[in-house]
């Protein structure tokens, strides 16, 4: 078998840099006081917030938030002629969602190849978008949502929920309303919104009580939900608190989407004719 000459070779005993890196001791975090990027814990005190419409020029809508590190990018291609004919709705359109993670956006290198949590955050931002959109209006034909996490700093799904609704706006598709998103990480007794990577993937209560996670879809305007994940085990008080929570921090994050969406259209505006 030919050799190929263009590729180096590494060493044939070779150790993952990983082993020698030093990793951090299992520090109980404090559940009072600021958090470590200087928000308040137990309020509803979310990351400053980037977003921008329109960065992909091949793509019908695209949109890129930034939330602290947290960075996403979609893309929305369509409505076009359904790829699968035994597939077709002759009534209403078909919507088709793709969440990737980028292989350096997280602190251990993943793999291009889906996984399951790529498969789970696809499904759910499919259920989360569905119900915001007017796909009676697009029969026999499919839209295309691609979103990709270039940094994962926590809250992944609920700014892809954001992205993907913004750039579905940009894309000109017909929906009822925006979607934004909104999550939080149940401590005990405290909590903590839009929380970063460290922090849902800590624990710093003793008991095992009141301890998850929880991601809201929330139109706003209609003043309805449209999609809600939660993981662990929390009691229905903590959870319908939860929700309220999410609720208004979705209500925060509103004024900005709308100002970027606004900017967008004004971008795309043909300049006035002098008469």
């Amino acid at each position: 078998m030919p050799t190929d000459t263009k590729r180096v070779r590494g060493p044939e005993l070779s150790q993952n840099p990983g082993l020698f890196a030093c990793k951090p001791a299992g520090v109980v975090h404090a559940t009072h006081g600021p958090r470590a990027d200087g928000r308040q814990r137990d309020q509803v005190d979310v990351r400053p917030v980037f977003v921008r419409c329109g960065l992909v020029s091949q793509a019908k809508g695209s949109a890129y938030i930034e939330a602290g590190n947290t960075k996403l990018m979609c893309c929305v291609y369509g409505p076009r002629e359904t790829e699968r004919k035994d597939e077709t709705d002759m009534k209403c359109g078909r919507l088709t969602t793709d969440m990737r993670f980028a292989p350096f956006s997280c602190p251990e290198r993943g793999s291009w190849i889906q996984g399951s949590q790529d498969k789970d955050f696809s499904l759910m931002l499919h259920e989360s978008l569905q119900p915001a959109l007017c796909l009676h209006k697009y029969p026999r034909s499919q839209i295309e949502v691609n979103v990709m996490v270039l940094e994962n700093s926590g809250s992944v799904l609920a700014h892809a929920v954001t992205c993907a609704s913004l750039a579905l706006a940009d894309a000109g598709i017909e929906m009822y309303d925006l979607v934004l998103g909104c999550s939080i990480r149940q401590d005990g007794a405290s909590y903590v919104v839009d929380p970063s990577y460290v922090e849902e993937n800590s624990c710093s209560s003793v008991s095992g009580e009141n301890q998850g996670g929880l991601t809201v879809a929330f139109l706003p305007s209609l003043n309805q939900i449209s999609g809600l994940q939660s993981d662990g085990e929390m009691a229905e008080e903590t959870l319908t608190a939860g929700v309220r929570t999410c609720i208004e921090g979705c209500y925060k994050l509103y004024p900005v989407i709308q100002q970027a969406l606004a900017k967008a259209v004004r971008r795309a505006a043909p300049p006035p004719s002098e008469s």
